[in-house]
Parts: C-alpha cells; sequence; structure tokens
C-alpha cells in the first residue's frame, strides 16, 4: 500500500477503520461542523488511552466566500501550476498551509490539556493520505498510529 501515497515515512504505515468506528465518526463530525477548506475538508481526533483528548480540522486562509468558491472551481495557484499535492501550501491562499491542517490543529488542542500525548493515536476524515510535514509534526509530538476510514483512497483522492 505504501506506494499509493506520495509520501510516507520509512518505517511507518497508514491503518484503516470502518466508517463507523466511534472515533472515526467523531473525526467525521469535526471535519463537517469546523473545517473551512472546501477543497480537503478533514477532521481528526487525538486518542489517547481509548480517551479522545484533542480534535482539529483544515482551516483555509480565505474568508471571503467568493474567493473560497473561486478557489474550489479549480481557481487555485497550486493547481495552476501543477504542484504536486502535498507541497508548496504557502504559495495558494485557499490551500491550508500545513499548520492549518487537521493533524497540526489536533495536536495543539491536545497539548493545550495534556503535558504529553506520546503513544497517542490520530484518526482523520477527508484524508487519504498525510503529507510530508503532517508527518514530521505528528511523529514529533509522539503519534504512534494514524488511521483512515477505510476505502479513503477512494473516497478523497
Amino acid at each position: 500500500m505504501t506506494n499509493l501515497y506520495p509520501y510516507i515515512p520509512e518505517g511507518k504505515e497508514i491503518k484503516y477503520v470502518s466508517a463507523t468506528d466511534t472515533f472515526m465518526r467523531e473525526a467525521e463530525r469535526v471535519r463537517n461542523t469546523t473545517s473551512t477548506d472546501l477543497n480537503h475538508p478533514t477532521g481528526a481526533v487525538i486518542v489517547l488511552n481509548n480517551d479522545i483528548i484533542g480534535r482539529g480540522s483544515n482551516q483555509s486562509a480565505l474568508k471571503n466566500k467568493t474567493l473560497i468558491q473561486f478557489h474550489k472551481n479549480g481557481w487555485c495557484i497550486r493547481r495552476l501550476l501543477n504542484i504536486p499535492s502535498g507541497k508548496k501550501y504557502w504559495l495558494c491562499p485557499g490551500c491550508s498551509s500545513f499548520r492549518h491542517h487537521a493533524e497540526p490543529q489536533a495536536i495543539q488542542d491536545a497539548r493545550s490539556l495534556h503535558d504529553s500525548i506520546d503513544g497517542a493515536s490520530i484518526y482523520l476524515y477527508g484524508h487519504w493520505w498525510c503529507c510530508k510535514s503532517c508527518w514530521d509534526t505528528m511523529m514529533s509530538a509522539g503519534i504512534k498510529k494514524v488511521y483512515l476510514v477505510e476505502d479513503a483512497t477512494n473516497l478523497f483522492r
């Protein structure tokens, strides 16, 4: 499966769970209620010791509805320049900077209440892979397992 992804760190893997999984359902709820990124709305929950300790979602720098719609309709600088997925987010204000991706947002939320999140898992709804910056952030935070919803590649690619 590794070769399906634009990036995955050596020794890491993505696991899959059913859309009915309790934590995945919460990640979907977070996505549906808080993500402002219309191209790749994504929700994330951090789970430690079977408890949700953090939540986050992709956030767009664009707030104007007309500009958001323009971006959603394909007026994305990264797309127009054929920049591969996961690269040079800073070029386009409609694309979430990696700091505004669901993964770092959920990690920041978890760290606001917990001294350590080492050994935690993350559940992502709305993603089919994780960019290098998000993997680096997750690994440095101590996230051990990354879960996507079954069939995420077909649902969200």
